[in-house]
C-alpha cells in the first residue's frame, strides 16, 4: 500500500511540471494575491517606531553602563576571594587584576587560580599561609573575648613560630605582645557568644 502511495505523488508531480510554463507561473503569481500579508510584529506604524526608539535608547544608555560593571565585578572577584581566603599574596592578586581590566581580561584566569591556589610555598619560606591580617583580625577577636579558646592557642602558636624564624613583621609584634599580655584575660567557649 504504500508503494502506491509513492507512485501516486510521483505522478502528482510529474502531472504539475507536465503543466505549460505559463500556467505554473501563473497560479504561483495567484497564490501570492491569494495569501494574506504576513506582520512579523504586534505592534504597527507610530507604536512600532516608538518602541524601536525605546528599544535603541535603552541598548545605547543602559547596557554599556551595565556591561561595565558586571565586566568590572567578574575582574575583582579574585581579588575579593583571596582577602576573604587571607591569601599571603592577596596585594599581588589585586594588582593582576587591575592589570586584567587594563588587559581586557587576558589575564583574570591567573588572577582566579592564584586566589584559589593554596601558599604553600609561602609557607614553607614564611611559616605562614595567611596575610598578616588574619592575624591582626583573630587578635581583635581575641581582645573583645569573641575567639574560643582553642584558636587563641592556635593563633599564640602561629605567633610563637613565626616569632621563632624572625619573621614577626612591626605590626605582628605588636599582635604577638597584645596577645602575650592578654594572656590570662577570660576567653569564651566553643560555640558560645559574646555577652
Amino acid at each position: 500500500m504504500n508503494s502506491t502511495r509513492g507512485s501516486n505523488i510521483a505522478m502528482n508531480s510529474r502531472a504539475a511540471r507536465a503543466l505549460p510554463a505559463g500556467v505554473r507561473s501563473g497560479a504561483a503569481l495567484l497564490a501570492m494575491l491569494v495569501m494574506p500579508v504576513a506582520h512579523a510584529s504586534f505592534l504597527q506604524g507610530e507604536a512600532l517606531d516608538s518602541m524601536a526608539n525605546a528599544i535603541a535608547w535603552f541598548i545605547l544608555i543602559v547596557m554599556p553602563p551595565a556591561f561595565i560593571a558586571l565586566f568590572w565585578i567578574v575582574h575583582v572577584l579574585p581579588e575579593k576571594i583571596a582577602e576573604k581566603r587571607h591569601h599571603p599574596n592577596k596585594d599581588g592578586i589585586h594588582v593582576l587584576c587591575l592589570l586584567s581590566l587594563v588587559f581586557g581580561g587576558m589575564l583574570w584566569p591567573f588572577a582566579w587560580l592564584w586566589a584559589y591556589t593554596r601558599p604553600v610555598a609561602h609557607k614553607l619560606a614564611y611559616g605562614t599561609e595567611k596575610h598578616e591580617d588574619y592575624f591582626i583580625e583573630k587578635a581583635e577577636l581575641a581582645a573583645s573575648g569573641e575567639l574560643a579558646a582553642e584558636h587563641l592557642e592556635q593563633l599564640r602558636g602561629e605567633l610563637e613560630n613565626l616569632k621563632q624564624r624572625g619573621l614577626l613583621t612591626p605590626d605582628l609584634q605588636r599582635v604577638y605582645a597584645r596577645l602575650k599580655v592578654t594572656g590570662d584575660a577570660p576567653v569564651i567557649a566553643e560555640g558560645t557568644g559574646a555577652r
